[in-house]
């Protein structure tokens, strides 16, 4: 059968049952598939079901509806930008290649041992950061960040992992002991594995506890991350854990900036 001989409603209905990278390359067939890969109809089922209740509550809900009437422009928008939800406190984004839903949640909405003491963290603002505060280290010797989550509110079926989103400035105390990052379902699986935080430090420097461990790599954004762990989101009310911690390390520990804690699909 020839497809390319199918109404184009019909083209577009089989492109939506694909994913948004397919219909990308399946657009290069023909005028016609191309024609039916802009179908609002095709990008729709590719949006969240949910997605007016995610943003209805972004300060930019009503603009952003407006500048982007069809359904693939405000996909494509929604991929390269993140839009702050929950009075600011997260960040909602769609996987570019899946359409599966991301988040970013901001260091004020995580638990920080010693976050409200200002003596040993600030609050303070940076322009390159899609939040309004980050939270800066100026000295704890406890340094432990965690958050749980539910994934009630991420796509069912899909891979996820959580990535630590931070920067290293003047940073010092992070290379006597790595930093243990925990990441799991609660009640269920768990991992825990042992990472350096600081790219900056040498090898030279660091003790053999250190050695083949992972370190953080640069974003496009300017800023580091580094994975804390994976978990699979069978579309349960599930609360999966977060958590970051060095504590055994007597040396106080400065100069790191927290912007917070990405959840996003995985790439296998």
């Amino acid at each position: 059968m020839d497809l390319q001989a199918l109404p184009e409603g019909c083209i577009a209905n089989i492109l939506s049952l694909t994913t948004p990278l397919d219909a990308g390359r399946l657009s290069l067939i023909s005028r016609t598939f191309c024609s039916a890969a802009q179908s609002d109809s095709v990008w729709e089922r590719f949006l969240p079901s949910d997605l007016e209740s995610i943003i209805s509550d972004s300060h930019q809900f009503s603009s952003l509806i407006a500048a982007y009437p069809s359904k693939k422009a405000l996909y494509l928008h929604l991929s390269d930008h993140p839009l702050l939800i929950d009075h600011g406190r997260k960040s909602f984004q769609l996987d570019k290649r899946t359409g599966k839903k991301c988040y970013m949640i901001a260091a004020r909405d995580l638990t920080i041992i010693w976050g409200s003491t200002p003596e040993y963290w600030e609050w303070i603002t940076l322009p390159e950061s899609r939040f309004k505060e980050v939270a800066k280290l100026l000295a704890v010797c406890w340094f432990e960040i965690r958050r749980n989550i539910s994934t009630i509110i991420l796509s069912p079926g899909t891979q996820y992992a959580a990535f630590l989103v931070y920067k290293m400035i003047d940073a010092h105390g992070f290379h006597l002991e790595p930093a243990e990052l925990t990441v799991g379902i609660v009640g269920g699986i768990s991992s825990t594995k042992s990472v350096c935080l600081d790219p900056n430090v040498e090898e030279r420097h660091l003790g053999p506890n250190f050695q083949g461990l992972e370190r953080p790599k640069e974003r496009s954004d300017g800023w580091l991350e580094i994975e804390m762990g994976d978990f699979f989101n069978l579309g349960l009310e599930d609360e999966v854990e977060m958590r970051v911690i060095e504590i055994d390390s007597k040396w106080w520990k400065h100069g790191f900036f927290l912007q917070g804690i990405e959840v996003r699909p995985k790439i296998v």
